[in-house]
Parts: structure tokens; sequence; C-alpha cells
């Protein structure tokens, strides 16, 4: 059955379940994927590849997805934006960074803004360039953002700010979402739906390796951090105040906390790393996934977890409303 909410009516799907746009992970499959599944697929643009993000559209083959950008990075190649809005998307997710500068190109093109926001300041300046939708990343989510704010206190104070400012804008959660409990308190929180990720990583039609994914599910919640340490190596020029949560190792154990001393020996440790990328050396190599991955032991398709999400939600928002026995 349809878990019919705000989001759902809004975008035309049958269940608040957004699939992250996580950069070079989200492809077009796994986006056709959730949205034939009832939900809504976004492919992950992130750093700004126009023929890969090409590549995936057509992988998509004719499925109603949107596609995400990593705001910051998309300012250098604005011309990655035209690559999507050409293809109509369901709507553009922009994260990371001025919203201002795409905002009036996506409304123009008739297409939703989704907006993703780590605090109340980022949720009020994405209000005020007309977003259609905030997501309210806390930091328990995979990836990148920041680790200031928890999502279970994010939501609810955007969800009053937006209902405050501009109540027709639309509210998802972010952040430790990936089964069916976590998806029934995002929506008690008052979000509108939720933005899921790691659970979606962990399958067959994400672009991640084999053996990526089995190191991945075989960490905790308690083996992932939030750090620089993998930007500077990879040579990703994040801006200040961002970090990315992922699953420890020894090459991160012997960085983290000393970023200078990584920086000072920067050249010899890219080499050593990009050898590692090749090598698929989990001692240096790791994955980016956030907290959640410590409730996630397999790697299924899906659609499959998009059914299971939604039955469980729906069985214990219904538990919840259930009127008292007589």
């Amino acid at each position: 059955m349809p878990l019919t909410t705000r989001l759902t009516e809004f975008f035309g799907i049958d269940h608040p379940i957004m699939l992250a746009p996580m950069a070079l992970v989200s492809g077009g499959r796994l986006a056709a994927e959730v949205t034939r599944a009832g939900g809504l697929g976004l492919i992950g643009g992130g750093y700004g590849d126009a023929e890969w993000l090409r590549t995936q559209i057509g992988e998509a083959d004719g499925a109603r997805v949107g596609c995400g950008f990593i705001t910051w990075s998309l300012a250098r190649d604005p011309g990655v934006l035209d690559v999507a809005l050409g293809r109509q998307p369901v709507t553009v997710m922009l994260s990371f960074g001025d919203l201002d500068p795409f905002a009036d190109r996506i409304r123009a093109a008739g297409v939703p803004l989704t907006a993703q926001v780590q605090n109340l300041e980022q949720a009020r300046r994405a209000l005020d360039a007309g977003a259609d939708v905030l997501v309210a990343q806390g930091g328990e989510a995979g990836g990148h953002g920041m680790s200031a704010r928890s999502t279970f206190t994010l939501v609810p104070d955007v969800v009053d700010l937006a209902a405050e400012r501009c109540p027709e804008t639309l509210v998802v959660a972010a952040g430790g979402v990936a089964d069916g409990r976590s998806l029934a308190a995002a929506l008690a929180l008052g979000a509108d739906g939720a933005l899921v990720g790691t659970r979606f990583w962990a399958t067959p039609e994400a672009l991640v390796s084999q053996r990526a994914h089995l190191r991945g599910i075989a960490a905790s919640g308690d083996d992932t951090l939030r750090t620089r340490v993998y930007d500077f190596v990879r040579e990703k020029d994040w801006p200040d105040g961002y970090d990315a949560r992922l699953v420890r190792n020894a090459f991160i154990e012997a960085w983290h906390g000393d970023e200078a001393g990584l920086r000072a020996r920067l050249p010899e440790m890219v080499s050593a790393f990009q050898k590692a990328v090749d090598a698929e050396d989990f001692d240096v190599v790791t994955v980016l996934v956030g907290e959640a991955i410590g409730r996630i032991r397999d790697v299924r398709p899906a659609a499959g977890i998009v059914g299971e999400m939604v039955c469980d939600a729906t069985r214990i928002l219904n538990r919840a409303t259930a009127p008292p026995a007589v």
C-alpha cells in the first residue's frame, strides 16, 4: 500500500523515500530502481562530470529521476547543470554551497529545487532562495556534511522553521534512516519523507565494488567517524566546516587529528593512496557510509528495500495511531 505524505503528492510517487544522490555511487540504474519501486531516485552528479552524468541518465532508461550536485563544485563548471535540466529531471538537489547562482535557472526550467541543509541558518538561506524541498541532514549521515547537529533534533527544528516562514515548503529527513523504524521516526518528527543513502549504498545496483560492499557491511556504526583526512588525500578541495563520515581503517587512524602532518607529506601520500585505490587495499582506501551501516548486514536489491521500509514504517505508524483496546 502507498504511504502517502505531502512529499508523495508533490512528486507523484507512492512512498516518501528519496535516494540520496551519492556522488559516483547513485547512478542511473539505482535511481531508476528506487523510482520504479515507488520512491524517487536521484542520480549523484557529484563533482560535475558531464559525460558521466549523460551516461547515467541513459542508464536510467527513461525512469522519472532527479539529479543532485555538490554546489561549490558545480560553480566551477555551471554548464553541467544544463545537462541535467535538458533531461527535465523530477528535481535538482543542491548540497554544500550557495544556491543563489543556480536557483533561478532551475526554476526557469520548471524543475523543483531541493536543498540539503545542515543547520538553521542554511535552512533560512534555502528558503530565501525559493527551495521547494529542504533536506535536513544530521551528522549521522554518511559522506559529507557537518557534524554539529543530529537528525533527531535538526529535523523538527527545520520543520518548525519552514512552517513559520514558508508552510508549503516540504522537509525531508536525512542521516541514519535505513529501515522502517527510522522512516517512521522521521515522519513522526514532522518530516514529509526521508532521504536514504547508506541502505541503498548496499545494493547491487549501486556503483560499488563487491569488495567495498563486503568491507562496509562488516562495519558497525562505532567503526565510523567524521574526518577531513580522506578529502586531503583524494585532493578534494572541500570548504572549511565540512567533513565526511566513513569507516575508519589504519590510514584514517594514522592521520586523523594530524592533518598538518598529512599535508606536509601529501605528494607521497597521494601517490600511495592511488596505488591503494587500484588494489582495493582497505587498510588505506575506505567507504563513505553513515552510522546506519551497523544495521546493514547484506547487499539486497533496491526495490525490496523500499518495500520492506514502507511495510515496516506503515505497521509502526498504524500501531501508534490505533485506538486503545476496549
